[in-house]
């Protein structure tokens, strides 16, 4: 089964390296609805300073919209150092927009595929870890700042993303790869005050095998699955801090929630029995319209002729109480 597994990431990857790489642009279109942009890992900005939502993800390309309905896109926006451990070409998962203090941060997973760093079993690792990059426009360019690599280059990580804590502190959230440690983590790590780099060290928050929804069946053992994909962090009406994250129930993508007993990063986390969305959607964050409604951004997998598509949805979600309750589908 983990061979399985290695070799259907290595054929994800090899299926679209073009989407992934920031060197090659699809042509400019307009007036396209969202549920036909091609995207995985789907996040929106609402950004009151220009009236606009901005979109990215993995493939760090850039969509812009005023209402949900039809976007303009994909523009490049991400501007990385070719001298820097990412080399020239690097691939680019799940980039975030977050609007910090009077500037904006593109937080993602960039992959330097000439760099291997590890071997586990069968599975050559290349050099793969979450990134910062700083623009003083929501549309970009977003170039690098001062530190050179935030976490370290001997662990592969993915899918970091922003919370400031109740100390005050900015910290990014990210996954340790499952890859290497064959138990996916998710775990934190502050930043400094610009999120120029970070301070000291990572702090485990929860491993995959906590999860009792997760699923996975290894010569003829059912279990938790070793996945952990796209975390993100929110606060309920009753100050409730809850972490929304992504696995796997055998084959099929699924998305569950946690939530903290402290009421700050450090937990201790305390998963729900259940997932939250429907099943093959996953890798969501939650953001609040214009108009000042809150909606779950989510991309589902679609299989076609035998390969798997991935569209951008969106649900409608109450947090006012005391969890995240997922509604209905929600049409722009």
């Amino acid at each position: 089964m983990v061979k399985k597994a290695f070799a259907l990431v290595a054929l994800i990857i090899g299926m679209l390296p073009s989407v992934f790489s920031q060197n090659r642009v699809p042509a400019l279109r307009q007036d396209v609805p969202l549920d036909s942009i091609r995207l995985s890992d789907p996040f929106i900005l609402a950004d009151k300073n220009t009236s606009m939502y901005y979109m990215t993800g993995t493939g760090g390309l850039l969509w812009k919209s005023s209402d949900l309905k039809k976007w303009t896109g994909p523009f490049q926006v991400a501007k990385t150092d070719p001298a820097s451990w990412m080399g020239k070409n690097p691939m680019i998962w799940a980039a975030e927009l977050h609007h910090y203090k009077d500037k904006y941060y593109y937080f993602a997973t960039f992959t330097n595929r000439d760099v291997k760093i590890d071997t586990v079993g069968e599975n050559i690792i290349e050099r793969r870890a979450c990134h910062v990059l700083v623009s003083d426009k929501a549309e970009g360019p977003y170039v690098p700042m001062k530190e050179s690599i935030y976490l370290p280059a001997i662990k592969p990580t993915l899918d970091g993303t922003l919370w400031v804590d109740t100390d005050g502190k900015p910290y990014m959230v990210y996954c340790y790869e499952w890859l290497q440690n064959l138990n996916g983590t998710i775990e934190k790590i502050e930043l400094k005050p610009d999120l120029s780099g970070t301070i000291g060290e990572g702090k485990l928050l929860f491993r995959a095998s906590e999860s009792p929804w997760s699923r996975e069946k290894q010569q003829d053992k059912i279990g938790p699955n070793k996945v952990t994909d796209g975390p993100y962090l929110f606060r309920t009406g009753t100050d409730r801090l809850g972490m929304i994250w992504t696995s796997w129930i055998y084959d099929v993508y699924t998305q569950g929630v946690a939530y903290s007993k402290s009421g700050t990063l450090d937990g201790p986390w305390v998963q729900e029995n259940d997932p939250i969305t429907p099943p093959n959607y996953g890798h969501g964050m939650l953001f609040r319209t214009l108009e000042g409604n809150w909606l779950m951004s989510v991309h589902s997998h679609i299989n076609r002729n035998g390969r798997t598509v991935r569209i951008p949805r969106l649900f409608a979600v109450d947090f006012s109480g005391d969890k995240l309750v997922v509604g209905k589908p929600y049409k722009p």
